[in-house]
């Protein structure tokens, strides 16, 4: 539908300021539909599918009701989970940017609490947190409710699912009677009716009708293949187009852990985010994951909902979800902001049911494709790798090692010969062998390549950490290189020239040494040795651990790194 500008929808001047610095031109429809009436005060029901644009919706008439000159709580936003409750306040800063003395602060469990505790009691004016959290804030009367204008209720529908109905009740039931009450859900189910009878006054109800359920830019396909074949799937599908970011969705704990085992040890830059994950880890993850140092996360349902990152370029449903909204949820987080997104399912056996009644609730015909071949994928890292030589030739930022070249023309080698086997040792260097999909066992695999990002001579590691390992021809000299705070560098005494893989160091370090998942830090390797940053509570603990381990079969010493000698 066509919507008219923002500045039509009487929205105060900060606020258009922001928009405009922001880059947005026209309300979404949900956007367009929500605001005018939410800014005259009247209570709403907003239905709309996830990636509509809600939280914009109800954000902008949130903070044009705020007064930043009085420091107490004026606007309560209840989400589901810590990510969605994160994003949101994120929102809100960016939205309110041109506001001055503007405060918003995120609340949520596996946080710490003193630093909420702060922010409450400093006067934010927008308070954004999870159900649970909040609650032990108000019993506790770190958070005053008394005046409070302003109540929404984003994701009601899945606060709901998620068992928050009692914790939503006395929150709802702290606030003052005369405030305003938003509730955004994506379904209209019989708990967010009761919840609109008990604590809304005759909302508007806005509905945004779509034709069919999921995103129209995103393009969906399927591939037949059994369990034990799905890695091996998964890596020919990534290293025929390499994507920015990518998200693999299965549907348990344990699926989640030995996928991203299995991408790890191939050489991606993967890591996990599920239920047993701690929030401390989980905000690392998710930061890595939209900085880009992650190119793939590895999630169970949890990270379904509240995921705000319009660069996601495809979605995997590594195992197929049971309900067909989840399948939606899934691939909506590829697709956004207008741009293209591609979702793939792996299915087998009687999996094809459950995608049929994925096709009926979608209203859309999801297509089958055949899984790549070996020759096809080598003929794809081939073309990557003559694009990027081309790129770079073209661009002239590359050295021209002329002494070297004309020490191998003397000797009689043709430059087409040098050429050729400069390439092949980059192949080699970068490539990944594949292996039969009717093969039970997963080889190992040497790192992939397909994509050379930059000039930079560097590498990542197996957990997405930018390496110190030199790509093939770098020069490199070792010196003094910067660490993260808290944690402790640890020499390791093995280096390449002994075939050891920062996959090797990884697996040692977890399963021998017994450092938590996601810990480490930077793996660095060098021809004869190799630095590995770890947490520093954890450095004695690695070295006694490791006394009589092996790495490629061989005896090593570790220990805390002194530096260039």
């Amino acid at each position: 539908m066509d919507t008219p500008p923002f500045s039509e929808l009487g929205l105060p001047p900060a606020l258009l300021s922001a928009i405009e610095t922001l880059g947005y031109e026209r309300p979404s429809p949900i956007q367009a539909m929500s605001i005018p009436p939410a800014l005259e005060g009247h209570d709403l029901l907003g239905l709309s599918a996830t990636g509509s644009g809600k939280t914009a919706a109800f954000t902008l008439p949130a903070l044009a009701s705020v007064d930043t000159a009085a420091r107490f709580p004026q606007v309560l936003i209840l989400c589901p989970t810590r990510e969605l409750a994160v994003q949101v306040c994120e929102e809100v800063h960016r939205l309110g940017a041109k506001m001055k003395d503007l405060h918003a602060t995120p609340v949520y469990g596996g946080a710490p609490m003193d630093r909420q505790l702060r922010a409450l009691r400093d006067g934010a004016q927008v308070v954004v947190g999870t159900p649970g959290r909040l609650l032990d804030h108000l019993r506790r009367g770190s958070f005053d409710p008394s005046r409070v204008r302003m109540a929404i209720l984003d994701e009601a529908d899945r606060m709901l699912d998620m068992g928050f109905k009692e914790e939503m009740d006395e929150l709802l039931a702290a606030l003052p009677a005369e405030r305003q009450t938003l509730f955004f859900s994506a379904t209209m189910s019989p708990g967010v009716s009761r919840l609109i009878k008990s604590f809304g006054k005759n909302p508007k109800v806005i509905e945004i009708q779509q034709k069919s359920r999921t995103v129209s830019t995103v393009e969906q396909s399927y591939f037949e293949v059994r369990q034990r074949s799905k890695v091996e799937v998964l890596s020919r599908i990534l290293d025929m187009n390499p994507p920015r970011l990518g998200i693999i969705f299965c549907n348990t704990k344990r699926s989640v852990d030995e996928c991203t085992e299995d991408l790890i040890n191939r050489g991606y830059a993967a890591d996990r985010l599920h239920g047993d994950i701690t929030q401390q880890m989980r905000e690392r993850v998710l930061k890595r994951f939209r900085d880009g140092a992650v190119e793939l996360l590895v999630a169970t349902d949890v990270a379904a909902r509240g995921l705000d990152i319009d660069e996601i370029d495809i979605v995997f449903n590594y195992d197929l979800p049971t309900d067909p909204e989840d399948y939606v949820h899934r691939i909506g987080r590829t697709g956004r902001a207008g741009r293209s997104g591609r979702a793939v399912s792996f299915v087998y056996g009687r999996d094809i049911y459950r995608l049929q009644s994925i096709e009926r609730y979608t209203r859309q015909v999801i297509k089958r494709e055949r899984i790549p071949s070996v020759e096809q994928v080598e003929g794809r890292r081939a073309d990557l790798i003559f694009e990027s030589l081309r790129e770079r030739l073209e661009s002239g930022k590359f050295d021209a090692y002329q002494d070297n070249i004309d020490r191998l023309l003397e000797q009689g080698h043709t430059p087409t010969d040098i050429a050729g086997a400069l390439v092949t040792m980059l192949r080699e260097a970068s490539g990944r062998e594949g292996s039969p999909i009717e093969e039970d066992r997963e080889p190992e695999k040497p790192a992939r390549g397909g994509k050379v990002r930059d000039a930079r001579p560097f590498e990542r590691d197996e957990r997405g950490f930018k390496t110190e390992r030199p790509r093939p021809g770098a020069k490199f000299e070792r010196g003094p290189i910067p660490h993260e705070a808290g944690m402790t560098r640890m020499f390791v005494s093995l280096g390449k020239t002994h075939g050891v893989l920062p996959k090797d160091i990884v697996g040692m370090m977890y399963r021998e040494a017994g450092l938590p998942d996601g810990s480490l830090g930077r793996i660095t390797l060098f021809p004869k040795h190799a630095l590995v940053d770890v947490p520093e509570q954890f450095a004695d603990q690695a070295i006694r651990n490791t006394r009589n381990s092996k790495l490629r079969g061989k005896a090593f010493r570790m220990d805390v790194d002194r530096g260039p000698v």
